[in-house]
């Protein structure tokens, strides 16, 4: 796993939303950060690296001191809610963050994951409702009393796919089905780079795929990246030799 690479794209990524707080644009990160790397032997799924990488750039940035990870609130032996970071910035006030790597694919003006259920808007949704609130419940202010007035900061990265052969108009702002935020919320035109389409589409791509590990999501293939075979029937997320990003989708999605 090439760590030094996926922290630079975490350092110089923008969102793929941006609006009004909490919704960060761009991520806190400074371009000249360095740092050192042990093995990683944490849980290999992507969610899992990329906020081991967030919480190591967090630790190292000088504008913060100190910097607390995965907070979890437990009440009458369960645990009623987690918190991915709280820090404490170099102004004497605490933050709350939540940050997420994300993958989004346009179909008939909502954004879905590969796995259909999960969709941007009801992402964003849960985020600003239950998420990013829960640092202001009584729960939370029972079990840290200390840490009150926290300012709320949500940064979500990732990648935005359309279908070359479907050529649906790409929405400027994220559309809501059964929420209405207090302000707009905006795609991020520079992260819609990704390509997605059938798998009775993909004769229509004309060079090889190269079928990606979790990690390669997010930086793209290596020299041993296995070339895709076309076979499988789920999705499959690959990257073509010029670079291009690409899903290939059962052909039932995201009704599947």
């Amino acid at each position: 796993m090439n760590l030094p690479r996926l922290t630079q794209w975490v350092i110089n990524s923008p969102a793929i939303v941006s609006g009004a707080p909490p919704i960060e644009s761009h991520s806190p990160f400074l371009s000249h950060q360095s740092l050192s790397f042990d093995p990683y032997t944490g849980n290999h799924r992507l969610g899992f690296v990329y906020q081991y990488l967030c919480g190591k750039l967090f630790q190292h940035h000088p504008d913060y001191h100190s910097v607390y990870e995965e907070l979890q609130i437990n009440a009458q032996g369960r645990t009623l809610g987690a918190i991915d970071f709280i820090n404490e910035h170099r102004s004497q006030s605490w933050q709350h963050w939540e940050v997420a790597v994300k993958f989004y694919l346009l179909k008939q003006g909502f954004w879905y994951g590969p796995h259909a259920h999960d969709r941007l808007d009801l992402k964003i949704q849960h985020m600003l409702e239950k998420q990013l609130p829960f640092s202001q419940s009584e729960a939370f202010r029972q079990a840290y009393p200390d840490w009150y007035a926290l300012s709320q900061h949500l940064l979500m990265q990732g990648r935005l796919y359309v279908n070359p052969f479907d050529k649906e108009p790409i929405p400027d702002t994220l559309t809501f089905e059964h929420y209405q935020p207090e302000y707009t919320v905006k795609i991020n035109p520079d992260r819609v780079t990704g390509f997605w389409c059938y798998h009775s589409e993909t004769h229509r791509i004309n060079e090889p795929l190269f079928l990606l590990s979790k990690p390669e999501w997010i930086i793209g293939r290596s020299d041993n990246t296995p070339r895709y075979d076309g076979s499988g029937e789920g999705f499959v997320h690959c990257q073509s030799q010029s670079g291009q990003f690409w899903f290939i989708l059962p052909d039932a999605w995201p009704n599947n």
